[in-house]
């Protein structure tokens, strides 16, 4: 085999411990699968960061990107606040803002990649689809639904906002009104009320979303990608300032007191899932 084919064959499949993800007819399935709800930590973002690289030599071969999981839980929970805080306590203060600045920073350039990648993005979520996982979704073109799943922002309860770019994206999709009832309620939209505001473009039945999203990407396979590509950056620009603010906003509120008690109350929770609401 040539080094090029298997250069081309190492970035079309690859299975790690967060995630794993094929590249058949046209299509890229990326696979959630961290333990209990796909949390987004280090290793996971690691694993982006490497798919992200990857998706640069495969979108020339594909016409559609699906992003799901294969946890019962649901799409995601967010971000892995269990690490987060256990990290900022082990090291300085200063350290810690720097560590989170630099986590972030990481994860806005994987999810901009995503959103402004020349291909149609599918997010195919069920269940809980929470925090940094709703900003994971936010990410792709068109999102499907499992009629059992939840959308919330719960870092309202620690005294935060979203911090990877679930706000900007909100914002340029379905305009303030929706922003803050999220950001200032904290409560969850089931998909109903998600297709109703706009956020959703489909809801199928429990169990059905990744068959139903692979027959959307089936069907966007039947017309002509430049066009598509040309479209897409018409209607979605990324929208680059205010995700920049958002992560000074989102350090500068992670350094106040009332944001550590909070975490640590999420920490020592005996909940197995304390970011329900």
């Amino acid at each position: 085999m040539h080094e090029a084919e298997a250069g081309s064959r190492a970035a079309s499949e690859c299975a790690g411990s967060a995630l794993s993800w094929t590249l058949s007819d046209g299509v890229i399935e990326l696979a959630l699968h961290r333990e209990p709800c796909n949390e987004l930590g280090s290793a996971s973002l690691v694993e982006l960061e490497k798919f992200s690289a990857a998706l640069e030599s495969m979108q020339a071969e594909a016409h559609a990107l699906i992003i799901y999981s294969k946890l019962k839980p649901g799409f995601c929970a967010g971000a892995d606040l269990r690490e987060l805080y256990h990290r900022s306590q082990a090291i300085g203060k200063a350290e810690a803002a720097r560590g989170v600045r630099d986590f972030l920073e990481r994860i806005h350039r994987v999810l901009n990649g995503i959103d402004a990648a020349p291909l149609t993005t599918i997010a195919a979520v069920h269940g809980v689809t929470f925090g940094g996982g709703f900003e994971l979704a936010l990410a792709c073109d068109l999102i499907i639904a499992d009629k059992m799943a939840r959308f919330c922002f719960p870092e309202l309860r620690l005294g935060l906002i979203p911090g990877f770019g679930g706000i900007p994206r909100l914002k340029r999709d379905l305009g303030n009104a929706v922003v803050r009832d999220l950001l200032l309620t904290g409560r969850s939209f089931n998909a109903t009320k998600a297709q109703q505001i706009g956020l959703v473009s489909q809801v199928v039945g429990e169990g059905e979303v990744l068959r139903a999203a692979r027959a959307t990407a089936a069907q966007l396979g039947k017309f002509d990608r430049a066009t598509a590509t040309a479209a897409k950056k018409f209607i979605k620009p990324i929208p680059q300032e205010e995700l920049r603010q958002e992560i000074d906003i989102f350090c500068e509120l992670f350094a106040r007191p009332a944001v550590q008690a909070g975490l640590r109350k999420f920490v020592e929770s005996a909940n197995a899932q304390p970011y329900l609401p």
